[in-house]
């Protein structure tokens, strides 16, 4: 039950954001492993059983953990739930986003498809959205409409890269049709948000340090998205961020 044990599992399930975590002080990981590994804990719950009702459990599991936060209760004795409690109330990290991706899961539930572009933006922004405004609030930072317009761009990014994962587990979630507008969006708001300081918070927006490259390549070309051909390579991978950490930039 430390923050040791959510490092571990973020390194394992989520390198992208273990990664871009190091690049923040010790402090910062501390507030920031708990609250990924959360965050892994809940992505997995509709993927590890095919019966409804049991991922439904796990997911009213990590409702029940925030409803003791918020409680002040003490906190379970699980290798996540403990870490997330203290971080929680060490740096004010607001609850209702992390309500929120817990009920985005559901759809992975459903693992019914999103039919318009607007069903799919509003499962990446209570989900990727809320998770990138509550890691930057974590950190101190105060631009919560800025993190989840870069959470979203994000997400997009994750999704369109995640598609053969999700087809292979049996769900094709969109139609491809669907998507080019989608990009178009995310690069035109990933291009507002250019200037944008979050200060502190850097380390946190620093997540999404991949999108732009990721959404680039799919508008180039679409059939990259189902064919699995959006992720660059390791050393252009680490290269991009090591550069964005040496400027100071996210």
């Amino acid at each position: 039950m430390s923050v040791s044990a959510c490092a571990e599992i973020v390194q394992e399930g989520d390198p992208d954001r273990f990664l871009a975590t190091m690049t923040a002080d010790v402090p910062g990981r501390e507030a920031l492993f708990p609250l990924f590994a959360f965050n892994l804990e809940i992505a997995r719950a509709p993927w590890v059983t095919a019966e409804p009702l049991i991922a439904e459990m796990r997911l009213q599991f990590w409702r029940d953990v925030l409803d003791e936060i918020e409680q002040g209760a003490q906190p379970r004795a699980h290798e996540v739930a403990a870490p997330l409690t203290a971080a929680v109330h060490a740096r004010a990290i607001p609850l209702a986003p992390l309500r929120a991706l817990i009920d985005a899961r559901r759809a992975d539930i459903a693992r019914e498809p999103f039919a318009t572009p607007a069903a799919l933006w509003d499962y990446i922004n209570e989900g990727a959205g809320g998770l990138m405004f509550a890691s930057v609030a974590a950190l101190g930072g105060t631009r919560e409409s800025e993190a989840r317009v870069l959470g979203r761009v994000h997400g997009l990014a994750a999704w369109l890269e995640a598609q053969p994962a999700l087809e292979a587990h049996g769900w094709r979630a969109a139609d491809l049709s669907l998507y080019p507008e989608m990009i178009d969006t995310a690069l035109s708001e990933l291009k507002g948000l250019r200037g944008t300081r979050f200060g502190p918070a850097t380390p946190a927006a620093r997540v999404a340090w991949r999108a732009k490259g990721i959404l680039k390549r799919a508008k180039a070309d679409p059939n990259a998205i189902a064919e699995g051909r959006l992720s660059e390579s390791e050393f252009a991978r680490r290269g991009g961020l090591l550069w964005k950490t040496l400027r100071g930039r996210w």
